[in-house]
């Protein structure tokens, strides 16, 4: 059977992803343009060209299309606003701009809602239709599959997974808002927290591979601050399943690749939390495909062009 084949760029905060996939979910060729520099807007459109070349060239056969994953809301493959590390990337029409470059189609969406395409055709979500995917690091990120498509709200601006209130008048949030659940259950608010029970300022010798460990090994304030993150987590995590009500809750960053306890730990206190009938037929799940899920997410969108 003749494949067809797609390409992928993931742009994330320290490097910009790219690949050559086809139509089965294979990797075939990728590499990595750091970025953990301080780029231009035209600086970082010229690495995205150039990788859609370099890929295009080692595809076998002709690309069908190209999907890039970019961190900020995108409505329509314009940029209405990017992350802090891209902040000149406001009203940006970024897919026109990549299509009449490379002459190919392009499609961008959010970088973590491609992470939850990837995961449902590929990952750890493949055939269900509906589905929540967080990502838990520096912050939370989220994305929905509601009924086989995924869904952004109107315009693309929603499924802010993290930024749902679970505290009132809480933690202020990188966000601007008070009490959201990234300030609460990201791995940031856990090294915080952890750095505060030992009584020291944040620093970068606490890190949440360490806190993992050292809740293994019982230490009492690594324990307390883990203890603290799952009920947090747990918490944002049985609104969405009351809501939602999907087929499967998938967790993603490095974190949830502490070891199975972390996701039983998580899955056992949304059970008490959810309305029975409301998570009776969800299940809690790592992802599986790491720091490839964007990638080939991207990849996947492409083909729906």
């Amino acid at each position: 059977m003749k494949r067809s084949y797609a390409i992928g760029i993931d742009i994330g905060g320290s490097s910009l992803k790219c690949g050559v996939v086809d139509d089965g979910g294979k990797l075939l060729y990728s590499f990595r343009f750091p970025i953990d520099q301080t780029y231009t807007q035209g600086e970082i459109i010229a690495l995205i060209i150039a990788a859609v070349r370099k890929c295009a060239a080692q595809a076998p056969d002709k690309v069908r299309g190209v999907g890039i994953g970019f961190p900020g809301i995108i409505d329509n493959n314009i940029v209405i606003g990017g992350a802090d590390n891209l902040p000149d990337f406001i009203g940006v029409e970024l897919g026109n701009i990549i299509t009449d470059s490379t002459h190919l189609n392009v499609t961008v969406d959010n970088d973590v809602n491609m992470m939850g395409i990837g995961e449902q055709l590929y990952g750890a979500a493949v055939g269900c239709t509906d589905v929540v995917f967080l990502t838990v690091g520096t912050g939370i990120g989220g994305s929905l599959i509601i009924n086989g498509q995924p869904y952004g709200g109107y315009k693309n601006r929603g499924a802010e997974m993290g930024h749902i209130t679970i505290s009132h008048g809480g933690k202020r949030c990188a966000c601007g808002a008070l009490g959201c659940l990234e300030a609460y259950a990201s791995v940031k608010a856990l090294v915080s927290r952890y750095a505060e029970l030992h009584e020291v300022s944040y620093g970068d010798e606490f890190t949440g591979q360490l806190i993992v460990k050292n809740y293994l090994a019982a230490e009492p304030q690594a324990v307390t601050a883990m203890h603290e993150h799952f009920d947090y987590l747990s918490s944002g995590i049985a609104g969405f399943v009351n809501i939602f009500s999907p087929q499967k809750v998938v967790i993603g960053g490095g974190i949830s690749e502490a070891g199975s306890f972390y996701i039983e730990e998580i899955g056992s206190r949304v059970r008490r939390k959810t309305i029975p009938v409301s998570s009776k037929h969800t299940c809690i799940v790592a992802a599986k495909l790491g720091n490839q899920a964007g990638l080939l997410g991207c990849a996947a969108k492409a083909f729906m062009i």
